[in-house]
């Protein structure tokens, strides 16, 4: 998942003045943020077909309420775990002279490779008197802390270090320039992050659901499979799309209009590292902590299963789902970026309200959880489209509204990379916009699209609720069967789908947060 600092409508006020924009661009954008908006649409419709009696009957009933703190409650919890980790591992690594600073950069992020589904497996499965809200705290926060952590590091490594000289000369001690100084300038970055964190939390049902915490999302779900009446299903995702709403405003009032501006001349200078004396060791040792938790665990639960699993493991299942698992992330990739192409192009050349609205829609997707998407699909494609229910485009099509923000900023940000001068150049030149598009904007944008491509795949790849609820009979990528074998406490045949998981997560992820720290 990218940082919200690398896209969305802030970006729209940096673009080239207005030109007229060509009708293939607007219909496709159009059709793209119709796409993100109709699942909601249809959610809310679906909840409120047989009146607004049934709905007042579910919001009112006093489960509801006890759900809703859960969710909320969890959700602040992890944000707050996530904060204290993330903001105090970027300072460590970036600011201080903690031994193994490269190492923690890199295994600080790692996490980021595995699923929550796949952690709270690995925790239940070595511990099962651990399942509860003390569990799905410890599970949900050790994956979520590097949304914190990502951007606050790349914001102390470009914060201009003369406020904190200038705070120091004044008298201020070290801990009152930290605070006051240092941590105030990534404030923004950190903001940013703990919403990502909060929706991750608040959307997240493999690891609620593994660990038996009983939330929103898990609620939702055995509402679905459990009656025939799917009315309390569909107010339940309303509530949930609704919670996401209020978040996001409540973001953009906290965030406000702040920005950090340098205020030295001259190329940007390196802060200097910060001696923590005999803190060092201890500094790594808490560092040491948090991997083990986040990465130690599950490495170790997976080779304690494994060890014991093996020999009875259906390989050509794994070898199948594995497979289904690469195709449908790569088709789903490339299908995002293509609807995603409009968008960003139309937002980072042309500008406009049409833009901004679209590409606000867009980004709203980011905030939807993807059971909630996934029931809708359900109810739509049953009712209106049922030759498509249960059938890959159906499902193709859940994992565009679902990561179609992620495209987006990255189709925006590579394409204004690319200077307008530059195409004016190309058709001064006698060049037809097609030829210039192909030979100058995309040799320039490519890379950062490749790089949003691959970034949607490695998310595709690791969803779980949408991929559940809307996989065609009889196909099951590792997620599903990871999911499956759990749900039957069959801990050694659902291992070699955990490890297939991880191992094919961490090497994009790898390559990405290594590139995207190092542009920062």
């Amino acid at each position: 998942m990218l940082p919200l600092d690398a896209g969305g409508t802030d970006a729209l006020r940096s673009v080239p003045r207005r030109r007229r924009v060509p009708l293939p661009l607007t219909f496709g954008a159009a059709v793209a943020g119709t796409a993100v908006l109709l699942p909601i649409f249809y959610l809310v419709v679906r909840a409120t077909e047989r009146g607004w009696g049934p709905v007042a009957d579910t919001l009112l009933r006093p489960r509801m309420l006890q759900l809703v703190l859960r969710s909320v409650g969890m959700a602040a919890a992890v944000t707050l775990g996530s904060l204290v980790v993330g903001v105090g591992g970027a300072w460590l690594v970036t600011r201080t002279d903690v031994p193994g600073r490269r190492l923690w950069r890199v295994l600080l992020a790692l996490p980021l490779a595995v699923p929550s589904y796949v952690a709270a497996w690995a925790w239940i499965a070595l511990r099962p008197q651990l399942a509860g809200p003390v569990g799905a705290f410890v599970v949900l926060t050790s994956v979520s802390f590097p949304y914190v952590y990502l951007p606050v590091a790349a914001a102390l490594r470009n914060i201009d270090p003369a406020l904190e000289d200038a705070a120091r000369s004044l008298g201020r001690r070290p801990l009152s320039v930290l605070w006051g100084v240092t941590l105030r300038q990534t404030r923004p970055a950190a903001v940013g992050g703990a919403l990502l964190v909060a929706l991750y939390a608040l959307s997240d049902f493999g690891a609620v659901s593994i660990m038996r915490y009983e939330s929103l999302t898990h609620a939702l779900y055995r509402s679905y499979r459990a009656s025939f009446d799917r009315t309390p299903a569909a107010v339940l995702g309303c509530v949930l799309v609704a919670l996401a709403v209020l978040l996001l405003v409540a973001q953009r009032r906290r965030r406000g209009p702040e920005r950090v501006a340098r205020v030295s001349g001259g190329a940007a200078r390196v802060a200097a590292r910060i001696p923590l004396g005999r803190w060092r060791w201890p500094a790594a040792a808490l560092l040491a902590g948090v991997s083990a938790l986040s990465l130690g665990v599950p490495a170790w639960s997976l080779a304690f299963w494994l060890r014991r699993g093996t020999s009875t493991t259906d390989w050509s299942r794994l070898v199948e789902a594995l497979g289904t698992t690469a195709w449908v992330a790569a088709a789903g990739a490339v299908l995002t970026v293509v609807v995603a192409l409009p968008v960003g192009i139309l937002s980072a050349r042309y500008g406009g309200r049409f833009a901004h609205a679209v590409t606000t829609a867009a980004y709203a997707s980011h905030s939807l959880p993807g059971i909630v998407v996934a029931l809708s699909l359900v109810f739509f494609g049953i009712r209106f489209a049922a030759p498509l229910y249960q059938r890959t485009p159906m499902l193709l099509f859940a994992y565009v509204v679902l990561f179609l923000s992620l495209a987006v900023a990255s189709v925006h940000n590579s394409v204004a990379q690319a200077p307008p001068r530059l195409d004016e150049m190309s058709r001064c030149l006698g060049r037809s916009p097609l030829w210039t598009w192909v030979h100058v904007t995309m040799r320039i944008a490519a890379p950062g699209i490749g790089a949003g491509t691959l970034l949607v795949f490695l998310t595709i790849m690791k969803e779980l609720p949408a991929t559940l609820l809307l996989r065609p009979i009889g196909i099951d990528t590792l997620a599903t069967r990871l999911w499956g074998y759990t749900e039957g406490a069959s801990y050694a045949a659902a291992a070699p789908f955990a490890a297939a998981i991880v191992l094919l997560a961490a090497v994009p992820t790898a390559l990405l947060t290594g590139a995207w720290m190092d542009r920062r």
